[in-house]
């Protein structure tokens, strides 16, 4: 894992536990993330558009094994859903932007159902350019849903109305790849929520995309 952004991540976690540093936790939460932007930027300076569809893992176990249009996806879809749908009760961006038009793609879920080709075949459809419009306003609206949280909020739990009104969205696929999602992030906290999806989750993906950055620009 990068150094940095795990000491950051490491700090955060224990800046959020005590209510005279939480402020200071928030703060280093938006750092982090500022600096895992910075690299999914420059993934997009970097690749072509066919380089984001490449999966040079495809066989393999682990997070590299998908693409990167499909990583950015994946992150930013769970964010949307979670920050919108469970934790600041308003419409999602994917839904209020007219983004699976925008972007193009068959599907409104996380993806999580998807494997191998069609992974591939999924991210070749994607309009790149419309998929990075979206992140970044994801990506706006969960710092704003951040400043706005108190220490107290950290305790709140999802409830089973927002469970049911999860399962009614349709944003998780039924699939078993899929599913326990929901009741993995219903069985949090927002504390629980801000370590998976809204800080590791990312590091976690962005090395793996690395990685297939990494890979891929060996290709002749």
């Amino acid at each position: 894992m990068n150094k940095e952004w795990a000491e950051l991540n490491k700090t955060m976690q224990l800046q959020i536990k005590k209510k005279d540093t939480f402020s200071l936790g928030i703060a280093t939460l938006i750092e982090l993330r500022k600096k895992l932007m910075e690299q999914i930027m420059q993934f997009r300076n970097e690749l072509s558009n066919d380089d984001f569809s490449a999966m040079p893992y495809m066989n393999a176990k682990g997070y590299h094994s998908k693409t990167i249009a499909y990583s950015l996806w994946h992150i930013f879809r769970i964010e949307d859903i979670v920050a919108h749908s469970l934790i600041a009760d308003n419409e999602q961006i994917f839904f209020a932007g007219d983004y699976q038009r925008r972007i193009n793609s068959p599907i409104i879920t996380t993806a999580n159902e998807l494997v191998k080709e069609e992974i591939r075949d999924f991210s070749k459809q994607l309009c790149i350019d419309e998929l990075y419009k979206y992140i970044t306003e994801v990506d706006k609206a969960t710092t704003e849903i951040f400043k706005s949280l108190s220490y107290s909020d950290l305790k709140v739990k999802m409830t089973d109305e927002k469970k049911q009104y999860l399962e009614k969205l349709n944003v998780v696929s039924e699939d078993e790849n899929a599913y326990w999602l929901i009741d993995y992030w219903c069985g949090k906290d927002i504390r629980g929520l801000i370590q998976m999806p809204f800080s590791r989750h990312w590091i976690m993906h962005i090395e793996a995309c690395l990685r297939i950055e990494g890979k891929n620009s060996f290709k002749v």
